[in-house]
């Protein structure tokens, strides 16, 4: 699973977080760890062995895609395209045919992109006749722009307050603002209020960007605020302002931005927006007299023009999606797909804990991609093909940003509109014996009550998550395909009467992202088993229902996106 999403408080721990997914070592011998140098297995209940055929089966994939010898599966390295090898002669054993590529192969190429700043870019203020020149690392740092590495803009400037547009919250940052063709200046965060995903939907830098971008804005500066700057100090930023970020490029060698018209160009300190207010009607001092009071943000034009340049270094290494079709047997309907998908890649080799420097990734995600190759082989031992065709989807590069599932969703291997739903697998936690599930998403769609019937069926409920500080909804890649319209949901396990809290807690403290994150968890492969048909039986109503999968009517999300059904 993906990191969570406090990006900048992070960047202190960049250089681990480089150490875990930056570019790959040179290769060395693959040295399986001995019983002497393993990571003893955390002081837990005893695992609850494998008692059925298809709990030995899910222990095995897990065993082999959790073994040492594929190095925590890295996405781009030759570890991971050997676990991208296993699961597609698994999907092969289990009678999918090959739907990579479009020319009979089971892999889609994706190109990831590894960018930073190239150098220190540019800030010149022009009021009057004499320009101010901002001070790097003091007044301003630049942000990389990969779809344009050699960038460089100038306008007027306006002041957008956090830049939001959120409709039902009748919030629109813009209103009364002409910005067509200036740069916009924004606070980063979201205001106090908004519900948890919405607020992690646009607080989100990019997303800013984007909504910039469509009030036909040519550029972004972010400004920090009174509460960013508690979090990290601007020059704690500035010291790290050049850590390497991970994308995708298209088809055409284009590294992809989600606001490539109005890129963010430059992260402002509180010093440097005092200056950009300057001689300006709207004063700085009056727009964090109403931060701190968490009243309206003031907006409107500032008095200068602003000249910003900015260059990028940008490399591209190859890796893959893995996806294989179950092709549906109704002539109506087979030309719908219900996605099945699990990231495969993990962080590879990190910082050695108690001399162990693997970070296997069992639980994430090396479980849901044994689910999934499954469910595929319970079709193919039941012998009845569902409705709809079902896409089995291994993604690469989830705990890079998601990177592999938005290429996914961005360059689908069947018509877009033809995608119905997406199911989701990354990281249930089966260390305890299973009493709930959280879904992450499902009260937004039609995928919700489909899931809550599944669950009863195998004596389970699903119920609220119980840290929706988390922001699980937008850490996993169920949400790639939410953002393209697509109905789409994680299934997790649940917090039970305690039993679940406290392992999910142990687990997330103890061996997430980390080397003991592996086979010897005390895994529960009973409860393994249910999660499995609970998974199989929802899979089985969204491929098999006369209705298509919808979201509900006037879902945020849902109309954000264009899903279907939310209009």
């Amino acid at each position: 699973m993906l990191r969570p999403f406090l990006v900048l408080p992070l960047l202190l721990l960049a250089p681990l977080a480089q150490a875990q997914t930056g570019a790959q070592p040179e290769p060395q011998p693959i040295t399986v760890k001995s019983a002497e140098t393993q990571t003893p297995p955390p002081p837990a209940a005893p695992e609850v062995p494998p008692a059925s055929r298809l709990q030995l089966a899910l222990k095995a994939h897990v065993q082999f895609l959790a073994s040492d010898v594929l190095r925590g599966r890295e996405a781009g390295t030759q570890d991971f395209n050997v676990a991208a090898e296993y699961v597609a002669s698994q999907m092969l054993a289990a009678g999918l045919k090959p739907a990579g590529d479009g020319k009979g192969g089971w892999f889609q190429p994706v190109s990831l992109t590894s960018f930073r700043p190239g150098e220190h870019g540019s800030l010149v203020l022009k009021q009057g006749k004499v320009p101010i020149t901002l001070a790097f690392g003091t007044d301003f740092v630049n942000m990389p722009i990969p779809a344009k590495p050699d960038f460089s803009v100038s306008g007027e400037v306006v002041f957008a307050g956090y830049g939001i547009v959120y409709p039902e919250g009748k919030r629109d940052d813009y209103k009364g603002l002409d910005v067509k063709g200036k740069v916009v200046a924004i606070l980063t965060g979201v205001p106090e209020g908004l519900p948890t995903e919405v607020g992690a939907h646009l607080g989100d830098d990019d997303n800013k960007a984007l909504i910039a971008q469509q009030h036909g804005a040519k550029a972004v500066v972010v400004i920090e605020t009174t509460d960013r700057a508690s979090s990290i100090s601007f020059t704690d930023f500035a010291a790290y302002y050049d850590y390497s970020r991970r994308g995708w490029a298209g088809p055409d060698g284009v590294a992809h931005m989600v606001a490539p018209e109005a890129p963010v160009v430059a992260f402002v300190s509180q010093v440097g927006a005092a200056k950009l207010f300057a001689g300006a009607r709207l004063k700085w001092a009056a727009v964090l007299a109403a931060e701190k009071k968490g009243a309206r943000i003031p907006t409107g034009p500032l008095a200068v023009t602003l000249d910003a340049t900015a260059k990028t270094r940008v490399r591209t290494s190859p890796s893959r999606n893995v996806v294989g079709l179950l092709e549906g047997s109704d002539p109506a309907l087979k030309g719908q797909y219900v996605i099945l998908s699990a990231h495969l890649d993990h962080v590879g080799i990190g910082d050695p804990v108690n001399g162990d420097r693997i970070y296997n990734g069992a639980m994430d995600n090396a479980i849901g991609n044994a689910v999934i190759l499954e469910i595929a082989k319970r079709y193919q031992a039941e012998g009845k093909r569902p409705r709809r065709s079902i896409l089995f989807l291994s993604l690469t590069a989830e705990e890079e940003g998601l990177i592999g599932s938005d290429y996914f969703a961005h360059n689908p291997v069947v018509p877009k509109a033809a995608l119905v739903a997406d199911l989701n697998i990354d990281m249930p936690i089966l260390t305890y014996k299973l009493e709930d599930l959280v879904v992450d998403g499902e009260e937004r769609m039609s995928l919700g009550p489909v899931i809550h019937a599944a669950a009863a069926k195998y004596g389970l409920k699903v119920v609220p998550d119980p840290t929706p500080e988390e922001m699980f909804f937008v850490r996993s890649d169920h949400y790639s395909f939410v953002q393209s319209g697509i109905p789409a949901v994680s299934i997790d396990t649940g917090p039970g009467t305690g039993e679940g809290a406290i392992a999910s807690k142990k687990f997330l403290d103890e061996n997430y992202h980390k080397p003991s994150d592996q086979i010897d968890l005390p895994w529960n492969w009973p409860s393994a088993e249910k999660y499995f048909n609970v998974a199989f039986s929802a899979a089985s109503t969204l491929a098999d229902d006369d209705k298509r999968p919808s979201f509900n009517k006037g879902d945020f999300f849902g109309v954000l996106f264009g899903g279907y059904g939310a209009q």
